[in-house]
């Protein structure tokens, strides 16, 4: 499939707390700084890859801590402990002047651009969970059913095993393609020939250089996007 479009995104670019809710915080300030707060890196590698490829990026500044923009509006983990507690009337007020505009923002642009399109949303994870050591450095996450996307990941894990072959990059992990996410919520509306949406994670041990990494990403991703059938 030739990509007529690329667009980027990352729901977890930074861990913003209105003053209005900085409440919620105090006495837990440092949590914010943590992998619960945001996805540490992803925005800077985001970036990295929207100038290197040209493409357009979004993300959401606001702490996922707040509201939780990488899950369903009826997700149970839309609001987290510390947003959980609020009165209706104030989830509502972050849902319409925080959710709602960044998702209604990347849906429009996808219906304004050319398709099919090609939708990288740009995550990092933490290198340890529940005292395990996760083996992966980078996960490439879709959807096996989408053949548009199982195509496309194949494409990326051989481009990706030439490139930096001492890393491990592997499919669906360190989660499922198909769990909830901003990228399964725009397959609702969109078809497999118009519509491809790829999570990239990268584990966070790689943060704090990467220069290491962003540069060899972008080329591999700019390899995919040319050997495009």
């Amino acid at each position: 499939m030739m990509y007529r479009s690329v667009i980027l995104t990352c729901e977890h670019a930074g861990n913003e707390v209105p003053d209005r809710y900085k409440f919620l915080f105090e006495g837990d300030a440092e949590v914010l700084e943590t992998h619960r707060g945001w996805d540490p890196g992803a925005w800077q590698l985001a970036e990295y890859l929207s100038v290197n490829l040209m493409t357009p990026l979004y993300g959401c500044h606001t702490t996922r801590l707040l509201i939780e923009a990488n899950r369903s509006p009826n997700s149970t983990e839309l609001f987290s402990q510390f947003s959980d507690v609020l009165p209706k009337p104030d989830k509502e007020n972050l849902f319409e002047t925080y959710y709602k505009p960044y998702r209604n923002q990347i849906k429009q642009a996808i219906e304004d651009s050319l398709k099919p399109v090609l939708h990288l949303s740009i995550h990092s994870f933490t290198p340890v969970w529940n005292n395990v050591t996760r083996s992966v450095d980078i996960g490439i996450l879709f959807d096996p059913e989408r053949q548009s996307e199982k195509m496309y990941a194949d494409l990326l894990l051989s481009e990706l095993t030439n490139i930096l072959p001492a890393l491990t990059t592997r499919f669906n992990e360190p989660y499922k393609g198909t769990d909830d996410g901003i990228t399964t919520w725009l397959r609702n509306y969109y078809s497999n020939d118009k519509y491809t949406g790829i999570e990239l994670e990268l584990n966070q041990k790689f943060v704090s250089d990467l220069s290491l990494i962003q540069d060899k990403l972008a080329k591999s991703i700019r390899a995919t996007l040319l050997q495009q059938p």
